[in-house]
């Protein structure tokens, strides 16, 4: 594909390079009539500014990378269009990697990110990430980065949170006041924080209620349908059945409301469920799931507009912040007895 040029444009019209530059950056110095000739032909010949050029000039390049760890699950994917839908507004393009929960693969991502000149970058950490020494180095050379939803709190960035520990308390709350009393937690993903401040969540609730817990009530899962299918089969398999399950996320307890499905155990009379994050499948799932709701698109939102300050506003000294969001308890039958009533 041949490319036209300002010197093509020039050569056809005759005059010098720096007139057609002065047209396209409609400069005072040059007629009315000259410049509208210049565009008209430019436009003929099929000329487009190069953007690359432009960006260097302005030394941004108005490209923002994000980087999340998975796209399985519809968490990540509605965190984006938030980001998005504020980063457009303000004339940015975006860029976007998935980690598949590996720290190497994050990593290279944010190097081919650096290379491509981005103004800033959102990130969500994978399961694997501990050494933050690179992203120090970033932050240290003054690469605008927004953390949000899983953080590491060492890093000098910009965090968007959910509160996991007061919701993680609440759906554990729903359960000990339906009655309920075996309830058992399938914590997340251990490197996490979120994990542990939705698993802290979980144990306070029994202590407001003065329950004691022992640790075999907090069982290490993971984020994924597979994690709950594999925990239920060996509830099942040990003869060791709870009455409630709260899960770290809607997957996980959907994983787990199937095996004993299969099995048949109903659910909530033989057992009850409470997920987290209000995927789309927890009202879809029989029966319907009752789920956290995180805010996804505010916390996009929040993170692009966190970042798009951090870039804009270079020349000031930089204060991290910390935006911490709420969220809802989704009450469904998963998780009401049958003589109560959904609220």
């Amino acid at each position: 594909m041949n490319y036209i040029t300002i010197k093509d444009v020039a050569k056809k019209l005759n005059v010098s390079v720096s007139t057609i530059s002065r047209a396209f950056n409609d400069k005072y110095d040059i007629k009315k009539e000259t410049k509208d000739l210049i565009l008209k032909t430019a436009k003929e010949m099929g000329y487009r500014p190069n953007p690359m050029a432009k960006k260097l000039i302005q030394k941004r390049s108005f490209n923002i990378g994000i980087i999340i760890p998975e796209f399985i699950n519809g968490f990540f994917p509605n965190v984006i269009i938030g980001a998005q839908e504020i980063l457009f507004e303000k004339g940015y393009q975006v860029l976007i990697a998935q980690s598949n929960e590996c720290y190497e693969t994050e990593l290279k991502n944010v190097e081919t990110l650096e290379n491509s000149m981005v103004d800033g970058l959102l990130l969500s950490i994978s399961c694997e990430t501990k050494n933050t020494e690179y992203y120090q180095k970033l932050i240290k050379s003054g690469l605008p980065i927004v953390l949000f939803n899983r953080v590491n709190k060492n890093l000098n960035a910009s965090k968007v949170l959910f509160n996991d520990y007061k919701w993680a308390f609440f759906a554990t709350e729903h359960l000990i006041v339906q009655g309920y009393k075996k309830i058992v937690h399938l914590k997340g993903i251990d490197s996490l924080n979120l994990s542990h401040e939705r698993a802290r969540g979980f144990t306070d609730a029994f202590k407001k209620y003065r329950i004691t817990i022992t640790k075999d009530q907090i069982i290490p899962t993971g984020f994924n349908i597979e994690d709950g299918m594999r925990v239920a089969k060996e509830m099942i398999k040990n003869n060791d059945i709870p009455d409630a399950i709260f899960a770290c996320n809607d997957p996980s307890a959907i994983g787990a409301m199937k095996v004993f499905k299969k099995h048949g155990y109903k659910i909530p009379t033989d057992i009850a469920f409470v997920g987290f994050t209000e995927s789309k499948m927890a009202d879809l799932i029989d029966p319907p799931l009752t789920s956290v709701l995180q805010p996804t698109l505010d916390i996009g939102r929040e993170a692009a507009k966190l970042l798009i300050e951090q870039i804009e506003n270079k020349n000031t000294p930089f204060i991290p912040q910390t935006i911490t969001l709420n969220g809802q308890l989704n009450i469904r039958e998963s998780s009401v007895k049958i003589e109560c009533t959904i609220q």
